[in-house]
């Protein structure tokens, strides 16, 4: 057997998991170049450096392969959120403040390529229903999380005019606004504006918890 040939077997006996993920990131990568519409099998396995043959045997069609990566791409988000809110290792509850914070707008999560895929695939999402579920239930997943935390937040501060509710929904439709500006006009908001608004809006809500610039 040539090295050629020892090199393509290794590359076929991948583990199911790894291959997947191989699929998913040039997914993403073809997203952020061509749009949803523009991504086809031949543009994801050109990213990936595989085979229509491998791509299919893993996925059987574009479609699922989209949706997993949809899938992915929430569950990556909610998963890094709950791992913070749950985590015993923050002294207070003030630092689990800013570490939600800084994650949130990390620069992992708003990489330009994720930006352009989150914002592809939430315009689709009114007209496929796959779609919307899964970004309908990412949604209520993560704005419940900060519910809930902020409602800590709220008990230990005393805010007494505060509706943990009404500050998750505010601080999400804030985080979605900021992620938008972050891909259309990153000459307008880059990531450290984008963390001072943030910073501002829970400093507002929070006063005894984070004070604006202490972030």
């Amino acid at each position: 057997m040539t090295e050629k040939q020892k090199t393509a077997k290794r590359r076929r006996a991948l583990p199911r998991e790894v291959r997947q993920q191989q699929l998913i990131d040039a997914t993403v990568k073809s997203i952020a170049k061509n749009g949803l519409s523009g991504t086809t099998m031949a543009t994801i396995t050109g990213e990936a450096g595989l085979s229509m043959g491998i791509a299919n045997l893993h996925f059987e069609s574009k479609d699922k392969l989209l949706t997993a990566t949809l899938a992915h791409i929430t569950s990556e988000y909610n998963n890094g959120q709950a791992e913070i809110l749950a985590s015993t290792e923050y002294k207070s509850l003030a630092d689990k403040l800013r570490a939600l914070l800084n994650y949130q707008l990390s620069t992992n999560l708003i990489q330009k390529n994720k930006l352009a895929v989150w914002f592809a695939f939430w315009g689709e999402a009114k007209a496929r229903p796959t779609y919307q579920r899964i970004c309908s239930r990412s949604d209520i997943q993560a704005e419940k999380a900060i519910r809930n935390f902020f409602q800590e937040v709220i008990d230990e501060g005393h805010y007494a005019q505060a509706d943990a509710e009404l500050l998750a929904i505010g601080y999400t439709a804030l985080l979605d606004g900021l992620w938008l500006d972050l891909l259309v006009a990153p000459g307008r908001t880059n990531r450290a504006k984008a963390k001072r608004v943030a910073a501002q809006y829970l400093s507002s809500a929070f006063p005894q918890h984070l004070q604006t610039g202490n972030h």
